[in-house]
């Protein structure tokens, strides 16, 4: 039989693997939970990955979520509102007076259009070890902190 009419996957060139941050990889409890579904989900593409490109694309997502899984650290829930810490809901307050909510979260699980901002991003960072009444310098501008939950 010609090679032309075999599935040979280990020649499939791999893509270059997805970048991964230096940051710890803190994660929440449903951030495990979604890197768990994102590696099951590659891997499930990969096993029926219809061409080469659809397989190299699966396998690179594999290895990617593979190395966050390893890396991940289920970070425990805040049982101390004085602060600002992973995990926790916080409300903001700009002097244009928008009020905004945010949960600091893993990098892997950050929507800030959902309301969910990353670990490492400025305005977590600003916000880290502040509490209720302190203001921030965040975007070019300050915000009051008015509730850690």
């Amino acid at each position: 039989m010609s090679r032309a009419f075999v599935k040979d996957t280990e020649d499939v060139e791999d893509l270059p693997d997805r970048p991964i941050s230096e940051l710890p990889n803190d994660v929440t409890a449903d951030g495990l939970r979604r890197i768990e579904q994102a590696l099951a989900a590659a891997q499930a593409a990969a096993q029926s990955a219809g061409d080469r490109a659809a397989l190299a694309s699966a396998r690179r997502d594999f290895r990617y979520w593979n190395a966050r899984r390893a890396t991940a650290r289920v970070a425990p829930v805040p049982s101390d509102n004085s602060v600002v810490r992973f995990g926790h809901t916080v409300t903001i307050v700009r002097e244009d007076d928008r009020r905004q909510t945010f949960r600091i979260v893993g990098e892997d699980e950050a929507e800030p259009a959902h309301g969910t901002i990353s670990h490492g991003s400025p305005l977590a960072r600003a916000l880290f070890g502040k509490g209720v009444g302190d203001v921030v310098a965040i975007a070019g501008g300050e915000a009051e902190i008015v509730e850690i939950r």
